[in-house]
């Protein structure tokens, strides 16, 4: 029997795969738990129509991604810290506070998404990445100044 799985089936298949499945294996257990729907015409057309759907979602993702980055590279963050001889800073600038920022300055970022090695400890600028997208990265200027 041909089926459509509905979920993730560990051993036989992913969601949205099309696969063929013993007759008595899809009527007893796959069909009465939900797990997949007979592979009929229609039921084909409904999986080629949700296909397309997360394509364009996705796509739109990645457009909106990459204006957001465009708004990035654009923008600089200045941030005042206290600092000691030969510009080194009393604590250190994280990723939270630059987050911060930058919704202060109306773009909303998790602070995951700013790669950040190891934290700022110096004066001066510094450039990261932020990841927006799995395709899409952005380069963020950060000027540290003393306060």
């Amino acid at each position: 029997m041909k089926v459509i799985f509905l979920q993730d089936v560990k051993g036989q298949g992913k969601k949205g795969q099309v696969k063929e499945v013993s007759d008595g294996y899809a009527s007893n257990f796959l069909l009465p738990k939900g797990l997949v729907r007979p592979a009929t015409d229609g039921n084909m057309k409904v999986l080629q129509n949700q296909a397309a759907a997360e394509d364009r979602r996705k796509q739109e993702e990645k457009e909106e991604a990459q204006a957001l980055a465009k708004k990035l590279e654009a923008t600089a963050i200045e941030l005042k810290a206290k600092a000691g001889e030969g510009g080194r800073l009393f604590g250190a600038i994280t990723s939270k506070q630059i987050g911060e920022a930058l919704s202060k300055q109306g773009l909303k970022i998790d602070k995951r998404k700013i790669e950040l090695d190891e934290p700022i400890r110096h004066l001066g600028v510094t450039q990261m990445t932020v990841k927006l997208h799995p395709e899409v990265k952005a380069t963020l200027k950060v000027q540290v100044t003393e306060e």
